[in-house]
């Protein structure tokens, strides 16, 4: 769930990611161990091909390819709160990409975090995710980056502040938070929840972004997927448990068609998520996706992110917004929206009862009216309609005053937001 580049880019000490998702099925075996060595396909073409569905699905081109660059070469800058970090060439190049690696050295880059040097990797290369992922699996993305034209290229260097540079130090931070193992199926569900929890914990590393960090870069635990502002992008990936604002009560059928097109009887995507769809999870089998909604629905309700790791809103501006907000509704929003908040999904998606809109954080509602946006362009949505940009014809205190109607407003739940918090997420980048 990109990108999962997003769900690479938030992460705070970033380093080579290649954001890699789901896996196909194997008649009924959704899981393969490592000890037992599932059975390598006899044409090394399907092994290539079950690599490319593994990649495509986890959206390593979007991370390891710059815009006009050479596909997997690398070299795409992410902005950590330590530093910009480069991803690397992992085109099958013998200097400069992965041409003398072996498939153990690929495994043990995604298993344990280390490369084929034995030197620690950084991470927001999400091993703390990879770690859950099947030798199989490995062996098959390995196969086919393998396949891929090689690319002569160096991997640029990564610009990091004192003392982030200093890869030793990642010895205390893997001991603190990095736990190494292959996924375990629990034994009690089902297989295919089974799968969805392999897909969305392991190859999915939704996590990444669903779940708020510490100052030192890691995940908050007791926090798992309730939610968390993304670093530097300023955008807040809501939470996915259970607990008001999460998925409990979705039908699997808005949560499979959210997560495959972009779109929802219950709401739209924008911003980072969209192009996780664009370029990953519209590529997704109908069996994984699904799998993947099954598990997302039953997320147990954990403790809410830390405050401190918010944009948090305002209660001060309530009273004096809202009737001005109900005016710039009327006249800007109601065409698509309607009166009544409960918009034309999937085409325009509802406002009431949207809990990405009553988020204890304002950030999505705010940018999205400054600078509108188009859910992403799918295969099972080829012409998304799209929102204008609100940023040249609204202050910032129009701004605060219909998104503070809109979160106040048919019932939903919100607080009121702020002109200063408008003015802040107006420089803020858009990708």
């Amino acid at each position: 769930m990109n990108r999962k580049s997003l769900f690479a880019l938030s992460a705070v000490m970033l380093a080579a990611v290649a954001a890699l998702v789901p896996v196909l099925w194997t008649g009924n075996t959704y899981l393969h161990s490592a000890s037992a060595q599932a059975a390598t396909p006899a044409d090394q073409s399907e092994l290539i091909k079950k690599g490319e569905y593994l990649s495509r699905a986890g959206d390593c081109v979007a991370c390891h390819t710059v815009r006009g660059g050479k596909t997997f070469a690398g070299g795409l800058p992410m902005a950590t709160p330590f530093g910009t970090l480069y991803t690397p060439n992992i085109t099958p190049d013998d200097q400069y990409g992965i041409g003398k690696w072996s498939s153990d050295d690929f495994y043990r880059a995604m298993h344990t975090g280390r490369s084929k040097d034995g030197s620690l990797l950084y991470p927001a290369f999400p091993f703390t995710s990879y770690t859950k992922v099947t030798r199989a699996d490995s062996d098959a993305i390995y196969a086919y980056l393998r396949s891929v034209p090689p690319v002569h290229v160096p991997s640029r260097p990564h610009e990091l502040k004192f003392p982030f540079n200093n890869r030793n130090l990642l010895i205390g931070w893997r001991t603190l938070f990095f736990r190494e193992g292959e996924y375990k199926p629990d034994p009690t569900k089902s297989v295919e929840w089974n799968r969805g929890a392999y897909l969305v914990e392991g190859l999915g590393h939704c996590g990444m972004c669903h779940t708020s960090i510490n100052m030192m870069g890691a995940p908050v635990n007791s926090s798992a997927f309730a939610g968390g502002l993304i670093p530097l992008q300023n955008w807040y990936a809501p939470s996915l448990t259970s607990s008001e604002g999460g998925l409990g009560d979705w039908e699997i059928k808005d949560i499979a068609s959210l997560l495959k097109t972009g779109v929802s009887e219950r709401g739209a995507v924008f911003g980072p998520m969209a192009d996780v769809i664009h370029n990953s999870l519209q590529y997704v089998s109908d069996d994984d996706i699904k799998a993947m909604a099954t598990y997302l629905k039953t997320i147990p309700q954990r403790k809410e992110a830390p405050e401190t790791m918010q944009m948090e809103t305002s209660e001060a501006f309530g009273g004096e917004l809202l009737q001005q907000g109900q005016k710039i509704y009327h006249d800007q929003c109601a065409k698509c929206h309607a009166e009544n908040g409960l918009g034309m999904p999937p085409n325009f998606p509802p406002l009431a009862n949207n809990q990405s809109i009553q988020m204890k954080s304002a950030v999505n509602p705010i940018r999205m009216v400054l600078n509108g946006g188009y859910p992403p362009s799918t295969q099972g949505n080829p012409r998304p309609y799209g929102m204008p940009p609100f940023a040249q014809a609204l202050s910032n205190q129009e701004v605060a005053a219909v998104v503070t109607f809109i979160r106040m407003s048919w019932g939903n739940k919100g607080t009121p937001v702020s002109p200063q918090q408008v003015s802040d997420l107006r420089s803020a980048p858009l990708d």
